[in-house]
């Protein structure tokens, strides 16, 4: 199996799952954010702020997979993201303020961290941040 075509099809997922992701945090109150248990009556400011840095991190999901060298630093950095999205939603159902449905949902952040990490392991096809320097240099 190759991990880089595994990687850049994981990255393109994930930009689709964020822009999703951004949509509901955009319009909580819509029929798709209220089946994930999203608080309808979230200020406006909140609502774009957050849709805004989900929307970001989709954009460079989707940027990163059109890149000739992957690199690696961003995709370690993406994994933490997004496990750490599961695991807040998570606490936060643990401590009543928020819906199983979240967590069912976060659940493909943690699946794709996992797969991130797993791709990263074969280290063929990407670059660390170091080896992009040296090759601008050269």
């Amino acid at each position: 199996m190759n991990r880089d075509v595994v990687l850049r099809r994981a990255l393109m997922i994930s930009a689709g799952f964020n822009l999703l992701a951004a949509l509901l945090f955009a319009f909580p109150a819509s029929f798709a954010g209220q089946f994930a248990g999203l608080p309808a009556d979230v200020p406006l400011a909140y609502r774009a702020m957050t849709a805004l840095f989900v929307l970001l991190f989709g954009a460079a999901y989707a940027w990163l997979a059109g890149q000739d060298v992957v690199d690696r630093v961003f995709v370690i950095f993406g994994a933490v993201a997004k496990t750490s999205a599961f695991v807040l939603i998570l606490a936060l159902w643990l401590a009543g303020a928020a819906g199983g449905k979240g967590v069912l949902i976060a659940s493909g952040d943690v699946v794709l961290a996992a797969v991130f990490l797993w791709c990263v392991g074969g280290g063929r096809g990407m670059a660390s941040t170091r080896d992009k320097a040296t090759r601008l240099r050269s």
